[in-house]
């Protein structure tokens, strides 16, 4: 049978507050339909298999990368290569990067592979700095040391030394300090409430610069009068990194990607973008770092009718007597701006790759940097996942599953994609598929394990049937302004003991911030309930709303009588500006106030069964953190097994085995489809779509042998791993995968459009 290749009309680009599943696809660089070949991969109309390929130095080489090319081709499934292009010396605006990339697309087409380059900002920090030296990030460090009433006091302020990421392993110089600038001195009383603002005053010029170098300062400070207890010393340090505000950023961006405009890419990729890295670790005692720049003070003071960010940063360091509320809205400002900026550099480099590539162009990898919601991710970008614009939604690591499926609703990602890399890849790989996702290899040669490979040919037959991502019936909601505000007695709190409460029961819930009711992604339906893409929840909770703006007041009051029901877990006395709020009247007397988050999770569960919403497979699994507990990380998220079942928003059920062999446990089973009973007999996966009659929509299955339904029957002689559906002209067709010899008659039957792909297996002495 003809291998075929099928181009789809072009689809509306994905609005930053999305309105439902409008399923991307990468484009079709090389036309199959007049080739009898049969390949490996599948056609670019169905969710790719995806993989990165860290390139080395000598695949700079012409021609080089062949080799790697021509092994992805023959012996795998994949069919999207994320090139990382991280060179011990070289950037990626350089010539020998642009060519080794040129040629490896061209060569890629042939070999039925697309390449989605890494072409961040960051790979190219020298150009930028020589042609923008005044547009680099800088980090305020400020330090407090108590005053002496008759001798000079010295201080000694030294910045972070390692700032360094997965974007810094060669010779070029690491995010290090090039310059150091003692900013301003101020001096004032302070005891354990706070400082006494009455007191404040200026001392800079008074100080002295003891020892200045580009990675730390030394500064005197001479006795004062009047009572002063103490003085914060505020330095900045400039970074080799480009400023998050810099005016020039987001155009040198676009020259990049312009650069490489003539190249047959499928896209181009961005990876864990935001600020430098930072752990609370780095503060120290009386140490206090903010991200600074002038160009992000003269962005404070716009939004903020002319405060300084300078001094407000000693406000949101340290309590003022009496000021509470201003230092609350200032740090509300200060991380809004963090968010708001590093979406608007993810969105225009989103936008920038389709201007270029074309709108079917893919934008890949993931927003997520610390994969856990928390103050790590907060200082990073202002925890934007949610908002980073992805054409399928994109996380790594130890991401929280809640987090994961929500973003595929908000980007209409029928499959989510989870970068994994760590020795529990084979346990990643099928607990993903229960959760609607798929594994990005990193590197693309962790595929080689001959099992894991198995494994994944069988769930790549999923991929053209799963039209919608997974159904999660509830949505913890969490005040996005609580958590990040240190203020709030909820900082760092997104309720992710209320997910795993919900996951565990067998009730998946989507992650979703109170900012996306703000950028009006959240939204109520014709039917009166709330929903994210076209995920309608039967429950949703809005989790420590303290600090969110009148957004979310108007949101939940036009929901008084939705057909979702709607809990609120914690108090809501201010909002973002500080004004008073009374959350009684600000939200709907409909909404039920539980102080304890058990308490909204046993009413959801009465909820659920009163709506007949029956559990799916319990997420009983922790995930993997132990490399994570080196950076004092303790946080717990739970995941499903490698063996059980789960629904997708269309109905579709999906049966997964894969716990006590690898490549796939025998499945026979018989199960519920839409009220309907069918009865299967396969390896490894097995997804069934049955519509409102009974009659069968889709099929698809790992070395299938049998499937019954009241109103459909296929039994096989021998085994066949393929996938069925009917096409939106009504008409069946199909894959059969790896199968020797003629198509079966009994498939024949039901259609003659069945598409023939091989069984890779994984190459001889292959490194993994």
């Amino acid at each position: 049978m003809k291998s075929q290749s099928i181009v789809i009309p072009t689809l509306l680009l994905i609005l930053y507050a999305n309105t439902g599943i409008s399923q991307s696809q990468y484009p079709v660089l090389k036309n199959r339909s007049d080739s009898d070949e049969i390949i490996n991969q599948l056609s670019e109309e169905y969710m790719p298999v995806m993989g990165v390929w860290n390139m080395r130095e000598n695949e700079l080489e012409p021609e080089e990368y062949k080799k790697t090319l021509d092994r992805a081709s023959e012996d795998s499934p994949f069919n999207l290569l994320i090139p990382f292009l991280r060179f011990s010396d070289k950037e990626v605006v350089d010539d020998v990067v642009y060519n080794a990339v040129k040629g490896a697309a061209e060569y890629a087409v042939e070999k039925n592979l697309a390449l989605v380059p890494d072409l961040d900002v960051r790979l190219a920090r020298r150009a930028f700095q020589q042609k923008y030296p005044e547009e680099l990030q800088e980090m305020l460090r400020i330090r407090e040391v108590s005053l002496s009433q008759s001798e000079n006091v010295e201080t000694s302020i030294i910045t972070i030394k390692n700032h360094s990421d997965h974007y810094t392993g060669g010779d070029i110089p690491k995010y290090y300090s090039l310059q150091s600038s003692l900013l301003r001195v101020y001096a004032y009383s302070a005891d354990s409430i706070g400082i006494d603002p009455e007191s404040l005053e200026e001392i800079t010029d008074i100080c002295k610069i003891i020892y200045s170098s580009e990675d730390s300062v030394r500064v005197s400070i001479p006795p004062l009068e009047g009572g002063k207890t103490h003085a914060s010393v505020m330095l900045s340090f400039t970074i080799f990194y480009p400023d998050i505000f810099a005016p020039h950023l987001m155009e040198f961006q676009r020259n990049i990607i312009e650069q490489y405009a003539n190249v047959p890419l499928a896209g181009a990729c961005k990876d864990e973008w935001g600020f430098p890295p930072y752990f609370p670790r780095y503060a120290g005692e009386n140490t206090y770092d903010f991200w600074y720049s002038r160009h992000r003070a003269e962005k404070y003071a716009e939004r903020t009718n002319g405060r300084e960010l300078l001094k407000d940063c000693l406000l949101m360091a340290r309590n003022f007597k009496g000021k509470e509320m201003e230092r609350q809205v200032a740090i509300n400002h200060f991380r809004e701006m963090s968010l708001q900026r590093n979406v608007e550099l993810e969105n225009d480099f989103y936008d920038g790759v389709k201007d270029v590539f074309g709108p079917d162009a893919a934008v890949t990898v993931h927003p997520t940097w610390w994969p856990y919601p928390d103050q790590n991710e907060m200082k990073k970008n202002g925890l934007d996942w949610w908002a980073a614009k992805r054409d399928w939604a994109q996380t790594d690591e130890i991401v929280p599953f809640g987090a994961r499926t929500a973003m595929s609703k908000k980007w209409g990602s029928s499959i989510w994609y989870h970068m994994y890399y760590t020795n529990f890849l084979s346990t990643q790989v099928w607990s993903s598929v229960l959760a609607g996702g798929r594994i990005n290899y990193l590197s693309f040669q962790r595929l080689y394990d001959p099992e894991v490979m198995r494994a994944e040919n069988r769930i790549r037959l999923l991929n053209p049937i799963s039209q919608s991502p997974m159904d999660c019936p509830v949505a913890v909601i969490f005040g996005h302004h609580a958590a990040m505000n240190w203020t709030s007695p909820h900082f760092d709190d997104v309720g992710m003991d209320l997910q795993n409460l919900l996951w565990n029961s067998g009730y998946p819930a989507d992650l979703i911030p109170s900012s996306e009711i703000d950028n009006g992604s959240l939204k109520l339906d014709n039917e009166g309930r709330i929903t994210y893409g076209d995920q309608k929840y039967a429950a949703i909770v809005l989790y420590h709303p303290e600090f969110d703006k009148k957004s979310t007041s108007d949101f939940f009051l036009k929901a008084a009588n939705s057909k979702t029901a709607m809990f609120r877990v914690g108090d809501w006395t201010k909002d973002f500006y500080g004004q008073t709020i009374d959350a009684n009247q600000s939200l709907p007397e409909t909404m039920i106030l539980k102080n304890d988050y058990r308490d909204a999770y046993l009413k959801i569960l009465e909820i659920l069964k009163d709506q007949n919403i029956s559990p799916v497979t319990p997420a009983t699994e922790d995930l993997d953190s132990r490399y994570f507990t080196l950076r004092d990380f303790n946080k717990v998220s739970k995941f499903p097994p490698t063996t059980g079942f789960s629904r997708l928003i269309d109905g579709t059920v999906i049966h997964i085995a894969g716990t006590n062999d690898i490549s796939g446990d025998p499945i026979q089973k018989e199960f519920e489809v839409n009220g309907n009973n069918v009865k299967i007999d396969a390896m490894g996966v097995a997804a069934v779509r049955l519509d409102d009659d009974g009659n069968l929509e889709a099929l698809a299955a790992g070395s299938l042998k049998s499937f019954q339904s009241e109103k459909f029957e296929l039994i096989l002689d021998k085994r066949v791993d393929l996938a069925l559906w009917k096409g939106k002209d009504g008409k069946w067709k199909g894959i059969v995968q790896g199968y020797e010899g003629d198509i079966p008659k009994k498939l024949l039957s039901i259609t003659k459009n069945w598409e023939r792909i091989k069984l890779p297996s994984p190459p001889e002495n292959s490194e993994r």
